[in-house]
C-alpha cells in the first residue's frame, strides 16, 4: 500500500476503507464516512476550545471513580454500520467527534474506540452546521449512539438526541441560558447552559 503524504493525493471520487486512512500521512485532519473522504473544518477558533474544555472537565469530573470514561478530540472512532458487524466488518468510517464518553472498555484499543460510543458532543463551527445537523445525527442514529448532543455556540444552545422505542433519534427542546442540562446516559448530571458559553472577563 502506497503511503499518501499529501491531501491532493486523495481520489475524492473514490471509497476507502480504515487500513487506508493509517497509511495517510498529512496534516490536514479527515473523517471518512462509508468510505467517503470528508476534510475537517479548519482548527478550532477559541470559543469552540473554551467551551469544548468547559464540557469535557464537567463530564471528566461527573465521572471520577466511574467505569466510563471521556475523551476529547483528535479521538478516531471506527464505526461499523449496518449491515456491517463490530467484530471482523471491513471498517470504512472513522470520525473525530470533539467530546465522546465510552463505558465499555472492550471498545477501547491503542488506536482509540471500535463501535458505538455511548454519548458523542458535537460543537458546531462555521461552515460545518449543515454536516453535524443532519449528515452526523443519521450517522450516529445508525451506529447505535445512545445520546447525541449538539452544541451551537452561536445561537447559545444545546439539542439532545436519544432513541425512541423505534430506534430513531428524538430531539430534546434546546437547553439555553437558565437551564439545567440533563442526560439519559450520564446518571445524576447537571450543567448550567450558561456557564458553557459565558466568556472569562478580562
Amino acid at each position: 500500500m502506497s503511503v499518501i503524504t499529501d491531501f491532493n493525493q486523495l481520489d475524492l471520487a473514490k471509497q476507502y476503507t480504515y487500513s487506508d486512512y493509517l497509511s495517510w500521512r498529512f496534516q490536514e485532519r479527515v473523517e471518512l464516512i462509508r468510505g467517503w473522504v470528508f476534510k475537517m473544518s479548519p482548527a478550532p477558533n477559541v470559543r469552540h476550545q473554551r467551551i469544548t474544555g468547559f464540557i469535557f472537565n464537567e463530564v471528566y469530573n461527573h465521572l471520577r471513580g466511574n467505569s466510563c470514561q471521556v475523551f476529547t478530540a483528535p479521538f478516531d472512532v471506527r464505526l461499523p454500520l449496518p449491515p456491517h458487524k463490530v467484530k471482523g466488518a471491513k471498517i470504512d468510517t472513522v470520525v473525530q467527534p470533539d467530546i465522546v464518553v465510552i463505558c465499555d472498555p472492550g471498545k477501547l484499543d491503542e488506536q482509540g474506540c471500535i463501535g458505538a460510543p455511548d454519548l458523542v458532543v458535537e460543537i458546531l463551527s462555521p461552515g460545518n452546521t449543515r454536516r453535524e445537523m443532519k449528515d452526523k445525527l443519521t450517522l450516529y442514529q445508525n451506529a447505535g449512539v445512545q445520546e447525541y448532543w449538539v452544541v451551537d455556540p452561536e445561537h447559545e444552545f444545546i439539542i439532545i438526541y436519544s432513541h425512541n422505542e423505534a430506534g430513531a433519534y428524538i430531539g430534546s427542546v434546546p437547553f439555553t441560558e437558565g437551564d439545567l442540562l440533563t442526560s439519559k446516559v450520564l446518571s445524576d448530571f447537571q450543567m448550567d447552559v450558561e456557564s458553557i458559553f459565558v466568556s472569562p472577563k478580562h
